[in-house]
């Protein structure tokens, strides 16, 4: 998409529209004859921060609680209630702190991602919010380990953090706009029950998974569709041990792995596969685009069980509207089917939904460096790496060669054409293959913690993104706990 016709996009759906004004079919003062409605200006409060952090997922709380750590005065904007993105609303287990050790014999096992992302972990696991990370045993040419969390832990552990960095947390507040100087990106508009207010930064942070701001402030991108959405669901009265004794009997355990669930150990808290003895229901489930991989740190419960389904586009609001309500019948057909023929199934019901689809891309930012597939499948390493990472969701038929790392360059988080914004999550990389590693939850935390520190010297240097010393970046990451391997 060309950045003008999102700005085209914006405009015509009246977006920051107030609602005085005629009513359709009348003529308003304000109205014109193609049917558009001219926002009158209006004077907005500027609220003035070091760094703005937008969209407080999966890689926005870590760039928060980063840059908020460096000392910068930081503001996180979230249009829901809580904190977590993807990792509270996919409800998956987290992909992955480590490398692929255990598919290549002989090579060392190493915790590549730490940082802040384990300091999550941790926090969790003192209130038993997580499986910690279980080794697999099954299926360990995927991953090595599950890490597997408490979703609505997640949201209060990570508000307890942002509240003890002093992150100014705006929940329930949306972005609707942005205002640039040039190259600069100077405010970013925002609307809440307190009204449309700007936030004014020196440093800003695109973690939105969508790339909202990153789009307002008129950067390129593209948005292929690549991927099929979903809306993963929570599942009560579900005996995990029958359901895995079930799928093994069946002939199709793929994967499983045994860590803390309920305060107890070596418990099953993975478990992925089909029964394929039972065709009624493999066909069924491949109609809802059921996925029988799960996660739990609780008994009798599945964290998430994932519905997913192609669409035109997620970046249609009415597209995604449709969808909404059929993937909802597929939850509900889904867990009636769990019902009929699972063993250990037969009470089962819906626990938790995500407010809304989620997505595994949506808009593609054109950053200074697009990492390619071959970067990570050869384990290339950058002169400017920002921290290290070893998974790949398309393992095993995809796998970093040796069980080795691939670094994530600086580069690729900086926004081309725009001097003072970061991108962090699933916005990076537009190869497809690359993305099926770089998208995954850990990877969009380590980039959070290396954008959200950039960020934060950026605004103390009170220097563009492309002018900040890669050393004083490395060093401060370093001191945080930051991996770096070595090459």
């Amino acid at each position: 998409m060309k950045r003008r016709d999102f700005h085209k996009g914006v405009f015509a759906l009246g977006l920051g529209a107030s609602t005085a004004g005629g009513f359709a079919g009348s003529a308003g003062a304000n109205e014109t004859a193609d049917n558009r409605y001219l926002d009158p200006m209006k004077k907005l409060p500027i609220h003035a921060f070091d760094v703005v952090v937008v969209g407080g997922g999966t890689a926005g709380v870590v760039a928060a609680i980063a840059a908020a750590r460096r000392g910068a005065k930081t503001a996180l904007i979230e249009g829901k209630g809580y904190t977590g993105g993807t990792v509270t609303e996919g409800g998956t287990a987290l992909h992955s702190f480590y490398n692929l050790w255990k598919a290549f014999p002989g090579v060392k096992k190493r915790q590549v991602v730490r940082g802040i992302a384990q300091e999550i972990v941790d926090r969790l696991a003192k209130i038993g919010g997580t499986s910690g990370h279980a080794e697999m045993h099954l299926g360990y040419n995927y991953d090595s380990v599950c890490t597997a969390v408490d979703t609505e832990l997640y949201k209060l552990v990570t508000m307890e953090m942002l509240d003890e960095a002093g992150v100014h947390l705006c929940l329930n507040t949306m972005l609707v706009g942005a205002n640039m100087l040039g190259q600069h990106l100077r405010f970013a508009i925002v609307e809440s029950i307190n009204g449309r207010e700007a936030f004014y930064a020196r440093s800003f942070v695109d973690c939105t998974a969508y790339g909202d701001l990153a789009a307002h402030a008129g950067a390129a991108f593209t948005s292929p569709n690549d991927y099929p959405v979903c809306n993963s669901i929570g599942v009560g009265n579900i005996d995990v041990d029958r359901l895995h004794d079930f799928v093994q009997a069946k002939g199709g355990l793929r994967q499983c792995a045994r860590g803390m669930r309920s305060g107890e150990p070596d418990q099953i808290v993975r478990l992925s596969g089909m029964p394929v003895e039972v065709p009624e229901f493999c066909e069924a489930a491949r109609k809802l685009g059921l996925s029988m991989m799960t996660t739990t740190v609780h008994d009798n419960y599945l964290m998430f069980l994932k519905l997913n389904m192609r669409i035109d586009s997620p970046l249609d609001r009415d597209c995604v509207s449709k969808a909404e309500l059929q993937i909802r019948r597929n939850q509900y057909a889904a867990v009636e089917l769990l019902r009929k023929h699972i063993p250990g199934c037969e009470k089962a019901f819906i626990t938790r939904t995500s407010p809304k689809l989620c997505i595994r891309r949506g808009r593609l930012i054109e950053c200074d460096y697009c990492i390619t597939h071959e970067d990570v499948v050869e384990g290339r390493h950058f002169d400017d790496d920002v921290f290290t990472y070893g998974f790949h969701d398309s393992a095993p038929r995809i796998q970093i060669k040796d069980g080795g790392t691939y670094g994530i360059p600086y580069a690729a988080l900086r926004v081309k054409g725009i001097e003072n914004l970061l991108v962090s999550g699933m916005m990076i990389t537009k190869d497809h293959r690359a993305h099926m590693s770089t998208r995954n939850t850990v990877c969009c935390m380590g980039q959070g913690q290396a954008a959200g520190t950039a960020a934060a010297l950026c605004a103390a240097g009170r220097c563009g993104t492309r002018d900040l010393p890669y050393g004083q970046l490395r060093d401060a990451l370093v001191a945080d706990d930051v991996y770096f391997e070595e090459t």
